[in-house]
């Protein structure tokens, strides 16, 4: 079963920025695509970004030109640079790890963006 935890998250005014950093264990078969995922109150939980193993890219719209995702797969990490910060931002942002046939989640980590 693979664990995921997340770090990285906080307040940050509008146009600031964050990173975060989920480290993924317990891969048995190697881990496929990681990505982020984020849900506001009220909100169903949307895609942020995604990666897979080999470096394809995929973003929200609301995100491109923003955020950037990453991964290391030496130390099973994935990484979300996030600039440009908007308090639309706001919400708990979730790692998920695809390795065949489950997908696995983080505990989740707060991003808040302050006008």
């Amino acid at each position: 079963q693979v664990q995921l935890v997340e770090s990285g998250g906080g307040l940050v005014q509008v146009g600031g920025s964050l990173r975060l950093s989920c480290v993924a264990s317990g891969s048995r078969f190697g881990i496929n695509s990681m990505g982020w995922y984020r849900q506001a109150p009220g909100r169903q939980r949307e895609l942020v970004a995604t990666i897979t193993r080999g470096g394809i890219t995929n973003y929200a719209d609301s995100v491109k030109g923003r955020f950037t995702i990453s991964r290391d797969n030496t130390k099973n990490t994935v990484y979300l640079q996030m600039n440009s910060l908007e308090p639309a931002d706001t919400a708990v942002y979730y790692c998920n790890a695809y390795e065949l046939p489950n997908h696995y989640w983080g505990q989740g980590t707060q991003v808040t963006v302050s006008s």
